[in-house]
């Protein structure tokens, strides 16, 4: 009994199951014919969970089942032993050999379709879909076709032809390495070329050992033709054979750098230089693909002769072969001492034509790259990269450098060792030409055998100004340009997280914020750094945040304390934007910033970082982004009094005091009602007064703005605290000098808001000079600020106190207030309206009415007379809104029909109405046109309004003169009134009392 009979089917299965995943998994990695080992390797995946199938169905332990898994393990075992056979062989060896290969995978593929076979017939017991399934399998890889790649045929064919043609120029070499390194993936450059060329002679060695004689010949001619071929020659012999030539090149005599071709080495057929000449029967040499298209057309003559060829056979003439290269060798030879000369001459025509000459002989000939350095030419180039000022010979310098080191690691490194990579830097940011050319030939010179140049790369990257280039090029106009710069970005930043904060730096911040995110937690560490570290504009603030660094940040605000500290220190920065405060509040950083700034177990440092976020998410946009991850509101009055609660505190740290402060005016700002009365219940007024006097100016006007806010709920507080003398001295400091626009704004608003009654106070502001203070807001503040001044004024235009009035006019008030009504906000003009009706109602006991003595015929002549108020008025003595032409402004006012200029504007003409002289007033307001407008108001305006105009009319109609005029007009709307329902008929009433009144004077007929 064998071994495996012993083992259990079971267990034999659960072997054979592995063997066949094992061998499916390296079949993948065979690197030639890689198209036929992925079959095999699908096939035996496919069998894969068949096994298993079987191992849960519990095949029967039958012999015709075992014969049929022994034979499986055996063909699968074929199988393995052909992938171990081809896994790590040299490259071009399995290539020349690709169709014997593949004629192997056909073999055992199909040799283990028929294990399947006999497995199905033995599984059928067990259940019938199991035996299905092999048989599906058995039919798949019988049917199975594997074919060599047509690529790999051609090249194959093409040798085994040379070989029988006896090729061994160095041409024909040259074109089949180069052939069979490109299908295999091998770099076409000498020290690559030698390693695999040691790896086939290696298999050599092997066949031989195997004493497989014909297959030792068959590689022995390949191995000595590819080794002919420049790229496998080492750079001694190269630079040898340089010089051999040169020594030749020395001995002739040519004006022109180039020696003319020999007769012999011209083809018949074309007149051109021969370069696979074949002998015909007749002794004359043509080109062997001239003659064979002579042969294909029909003609069979020598075509030197005319003779007729007895026998078509073309035979290799390899002296001439060889003569013909040692002269192309030589031309070359002669042609780069020639560029050389050109690029030394300092002439940029000579220089370039230098250029294009190397160009075209790399073309011609690979060699001539290893030439070109030995001459001393890939420096010369480099030199003058960075003295020329010729655009195009940069580009073309450029050019022709990438075309030099294309491929070539030794060139590579001689150009890196002249400087290269600093002067292609510096071209980088040229002419878009220029640049382009540049970053191909830096990608090119990153390029190397294992598939990046570490050491160049590291180069690149110590040059101080490389990346910053790069990122330039990435958002620059040439695709080209900027899909190279992007490559060759991404390698300097692949596992460098120095390099990834230069791009960073420069304005890429993708490799940062992946890391961010993916990074291990040191380069996490260190990214969030160099965000704190590094100088941002608002353009880069709201790209991070696009693109994606919020979400990191937050998650290492969770960390320990350095991840925590470097976090938030970031997201202070990037907070300052509006789009980025949502992506922090769509994260749930909010309660984080918020738990951490109000625990007194997190160190300061980071209490002062959440303080300043916090400010930042509520500076001009409140209470917006209080919100939790799910966008639901936080609950505001924990929050405003915990803020309240640091300013309570002077022992609190400043750098926490300042930015909280800042929040809770901001969270202040938002007008939710609920937050101020928080605030009030909380008796927030009393604990930021004390701010006022805060040696830290900015908190101070912070402090400012946030009690104007809150100073028409506790005004009788803020005025006890400045009615102290040198507290009231630093609160004109906010009205004057050079304070911020909101900071006066703020000023004259909480001035406008305090108790006009108190007079100690207006008193001790007029001392200090607060009308100039306030006069040049006026003049030359916000508009925020002007309409607060103007509030301001109130306090000085009470009309109980005209010395205070007076004051204010002789600062030049009037013309100040009717430039508002001319072209002031709404809010402005209503105010200088009814400023204008405050000083108005003391006119009439200021007006110099002069009694009259001895006869009429003796009074002073030329003395005008105010019509409104019939004695002497000026804008100074009297304040007489008429002498300062505010009239025809007022009544502009009620024509603009804006509800709350209108008012003011009715209240301030009132004024000029006497009850107990009704006529002159009512007279004025006839001839300003005014009457009219107060009548439209009884068609536009709100009840309030109406009845402004209702008291109004009623003391203009007095005049009976006036009430005649406008009777008609004015019959109309005080009808409709009469008729409209009113919340308490008032208007109706006061309507029917002016009808009444315009009625009486109809009855009693005209005025006499």
């Amino acid at each position: 009994m064998s071994f495996v009979e012993l083992i259990p089917i079971g267990t034999f299965l659960a072997l054979l199951t592995n063997q066949v995943l094992e061998t499916a998994l390296a079949a993948k990695d065979v690197l030639i014919e890689k198209e036929s080992f992925q079959i095999l390797s699908k096939h035996l995946k496919d069998i894969e969970p068949v096994l298993r199938e079987l191992q849960l169905r519990e095949l029967n332990d039958s012999r015709a089942a075992r014969q049929a898994l022994e034979s499986l393990e055996k063909d699968v075992k074929k199988a393995k032993s052909l992938v171990d056979k081809y896994k790590n062989r040299a490259r071009f060896y399995l290539l020349v050999k690709c169709r014997k290969i593949v004629e192997e995978i056909q073999d055992v593929t199909r040799d283990i379709g028929r294990s399947l076979e006999a497995l199905s017939i033995a599984s059928t017991e067990v259940l019938f879909d199991v035996s299905e399934n092999l048989n599906r399998l058995h039919d798949e890889m019988q049917r199975a076709e594997f074919e060599a790649s047509q690529s790999q045929l051609r090249i194959v064919e093409k040798l085994n032809q040379g070989l029988i043609e006896q090729k061994s120029d160095l041409s024909f070499a040259n074109y089949m390495l180069e052939q069979i390194a490109i299908e295999v993936g091998v770099p076409i450059e000498p020290s690559e070329i030698t390693k695999e060329l040691e790896s086939f002679r290696k298999e050599k060695e092997e066949a031989a050992t195997r004493k497989e004689h014909a297959e030792v010949l068959f590689l022995e001619q390949i191995i000595k033709l590819l080794s002919r071929a420049d790229a496998a020659n080492d750079q001694e012999e190269i630079r040898a054979q340089y010089l051999r030539r040169v020594e030749m090149v020395e001995k002739f005599e040519t004006q022109d750098g180039y020696i003319p071709p020999l007769k012999a080495f011209m083809c018949p057929i074309e007149r051109t230089v021969m370069v696979d000449p074949v002998s015909l029967c007749t002794g004359t040499t043509c080109e062997r693909a001239s003659i064979q298209v002579c042969f294909d057309c029909g003609q069979k003559t020598d075509p030197d002769t005319g003779q007729v060829l007895d026998d078509l056979t073309l035979r290799p003439n390899v002296c001439l072969r060889q003569s013909i290269e040692e002269w192309r060798e030589l031309n070359y030879c002669l042609q780069i001492r020639s560029s050389k000369g050109k690029l030394l001459s300092g002439i940029d025509s000579a220089s370039e034509e230098a250029l294009s000459l190397m160009q075209e002989l790399i073309k011609e000939n690979s060699i001539n790259k290893d030439w070109i350095a030995i001459e001393g030419i890939i420096s010369i180039i480099v030199s003058l990269l960075g003295t020329s000022h010729n655009k195009e010979f940069k580009r073309r310098a450029l050019i022709t450098l990438r075309t030099i080191v294309e491929g070539h690691s030794r060139n590579k490194d001689t150009l890196v060792e002249s400087g290269g990579v600093d002067q292609v830097v510096r071209c980088l940011v040229r002419d878009p030409n220029i640049s382009k050319a540049a970053v191909e030939l830096l990608f090119e010179l990153l390029q190397d055998s294992s598939g990046w140049n570490l050491p160049v790369s590291r180069k690149l990257a110590q040059q101080s100004n490389a990346i910053l280039f790069l990122v330039m090029l990435l958002n620059g106009t040439i695709v080209e340009s900027a899909e190279k710069a992007e490559a060759i970005l991404l390698k300097l930043c692949d596992d460098d997280d120095d390099n990834i904060s230069r791009a960073a730096a420069a304005n890429w911040h993708r490799p940062l914020i992946n890391r961010l995110s993916q990074g291990p937690e040191a380069s996490r560490i260190y990214m969030a750094r160099a965000l704190v570290t590094m100088e941002l504009v608002d353009q880069n603030i709201k790209v991070l945040g696009e693109e994606g660094a919020i979400p990191p940040l937050v998650e290492m605000a969770s960390g320990n304390l350095e991840s925590k500290g470097l976090a938030f220190a970031a997201l202070v920065k990037l907070s300052s934007c509006r789009e980025n405060k949502k992506f922090i509040a769509d994260t749930g950083g909010v309660p984080l910033v918020l738990d951490q700034m109000f625990s007194s177990h997190v160190p300061a440092i980071i209490r002062a970082q959440c303080s300043q976020i916090l400010e930042n998410l509520s500076s001009d946009d409140g209470i917006e982004f209080l919100v939790d991850a799910n966008g639901s509101h936080l609950e505001l009055e924990p929050i405003v009094n915990n803020l309240l609660a640091i300013q309570q505190h002077p022992a609190s740290n400043h750098g926490i005091r300042k930015p909280a402060l800042r929040a809770l005016l901001g969270i202040c700002k938002s007008g939710a009602g609920f937050v101020n009365k928080t605030v009030v219940d909380a008796n927030g007024v009393s604990i930021i007064l004390p701010l006022l006097e805060n040696p830290d100016h900015e908190v101070r006007e912070v402090a400012l703005n946030f009690l104007f806010r809150f100073s028409q709920h506790d005004a009788e507080k803020i005025m006890d605290f400045l009615l102290v003398q040198r507290r009231l001295e630093a609160f004109m400091g906010f009205l004057e000098g050079d304070s911020r626009e909101d900071v006066k704004m703020a000023a004259t608003g909480l001035l406008a808001n305090l108790p006009k009654s108190e007079l100690t106070l207006t008193k001790n502001l007029i001392d200090l000079d607060v009308l100039p203070a306030i006069f040049n807001i006026l003049r030359s503040g916000t508009i925020e600020a002007k309409e607060n001044a103007l509030s301001a004024l109130f306090r000085f235009t009470d009309p109980t106190n005209v010395e205070t009035q007076r004051m204010v006019v002789e600062s030049g008030a009037y013309s100040l207030l009717l430039s508002f009504l001319q072209s002031g906000s709404v809010t402005a003009k209503a105010r200088a309206a009814a400023l204008i009706g405050n000083l108005s109602l003391s006119s009439p006991k200021l007006s110099d009415i002069s009694k009259p003595t001895g006869c009429w015929c003796f009074r002073p002549a030329h003395v005008p007379v105010c019509e409104v108020h019939g004695g002497i008025c000026s804008v100074s003595s009297s304040f007489c809104l008429l002498k300062a032409n505010a009239l025809p402004e007022l009544v502009n006012l009620l024509q603009e029909c804006v509800h709350t200029t209108a008012y003011e504007a009715l209240r301030a003409l009132g004024t000029l109405v006497h009850e107990n002289s009704p006529s002159r007033g009512a007279n004025v307001l006839h001839k300003a046109n005014a009457i009219y407008p107060m009548l439209q108001v009884l068609n536009w305006g709100t009840p309030t309004l109406r009845e402004e105009v209702l008291d109004l009319l009623e003391k203009v109609f007095a005049a009976r003169e006036v009430a005649e005029i406008y009777c008609a007009m004015a019959r109309i709307p005080l009808v409709r009134l009469t008729t409209q329902s009113h919340e308490d008929g008032q208007l109706g009433r006061k309507a029917v009392r002016i009808l009444a009144q315009l009625e009486r004077y109809s009855k009693s007929g005209p005025l006499v």
